[in-house]
């Protein structure tokens, strides 16, 4: 069993996102470790990209804030082996094609391997073209995680039985990333139609912000991920960061196990 295949076991899983180099790499390191330590069963690191055509405005400020520090790959790979050596979460990369392809493919997953990444997420990759990168990333043992939108009935459950490792990360609303207030789609009857497809654990994005939220996605999805309002707590930086985080964090975690 793999680390990300472990936090679906046992109990619901609270998958929490942040952008690499939001305010800089020490505190990216920081807020990592904060999260791990206060009920984040899994984490995404953004990596920075110019034109991140799936993230709405807060993570777009995030990354724009990042790339004006000069973050880079090499940068964000440091951030992971040195967190890494603390915590045994797993951690994903969640990033556009682009930065992969420019650093070369099986550079890259070597690397991802070397400081022990778990996975990766590409929200422009269409499943139909994975294949530029699958041989690289099983080479390397990296879990490439497949995203499901709320369209068609035959294309979600197309996409389900593509899906074969790690998890599914099932878009609650149609889309970029960032806070809703109300999650209109039916949740349930989406990941009811994947799970008649595959036994891969379904973990719900996009949108989910506080507790109530998170405790109804997860009466039927297996995890929930939160990433524009950790990124918004992380943008204010009124007061202790670290603290607001941790309580943050934990009150997620409570209310999807409750």
């Amino acid at each position: 069993m793999n680390r990300i295949t472990g936090i679906f076991k046992n109990n619901k899983a609270l998958i929490t996102y942040l952008t690499a180099g939001d305010p800089d790499t020490s505190k990216t390191e920081e807020y990592i470790l904060t999260m791990a330590l206060n009920g984040s069963d899994l984490i995404e690191i953004g990596i920075p990209f110019s034109d991140p055509v799936a993230d709405g405005e807060t993570i777009r400020n995030a990354m724009v804030r990042a790339l004006s520090k000069n973050i880079n790959l090499y940068d964000i790979f440091d951030i992971v082996a040195n967190v890494r050596k603390k915590i045994d979460i797993p951690l994903v990369f969640m990033t556009y094609l682009n930065p992969i392809f420019f650093y070369g493919y099986e550079k890259f997953f070597k690397r991802c391997k070397q400081v022990e990444l778990d996975g990766i997420i590409v929200p422009d990759m269409p499943i139909e073209e994975q294949e530029e990168i699958k041989c690289f990333a099983k080479k390397y043992g990296i879990t490439i995680i497949t995203m499901i939108a709320p369209t068609s009935k035959k294309r979600i459950s197309f996409l389900a039985k593509q899906a074969d490792e790690g998890f599914i990360y099932l878009v609650s609303s149609l889309g970029v990333t960032g806070v809703r207030n109300r999650i209109t789609t039916d949740i349930r009857a989406i990941v009811s139609e994947i799970k008649k497809v595959t036994d891969i654990p379904v973990a719900v994005g996009f949108g989910i912000s506080n507790a109530s939220q998170a405790k109804e996605i997860a009466k039927y999805a297996d995890g929930v991920i939160i990433g524009s309002a950790v990124v918004k707590i992380i943008e204010q930086r009124k007061g202790n960061t670290i603290t607001k985080l941790a309580n943050y964090t934990s009150e997620i975690k409570k209310a999807i196990l409750s």
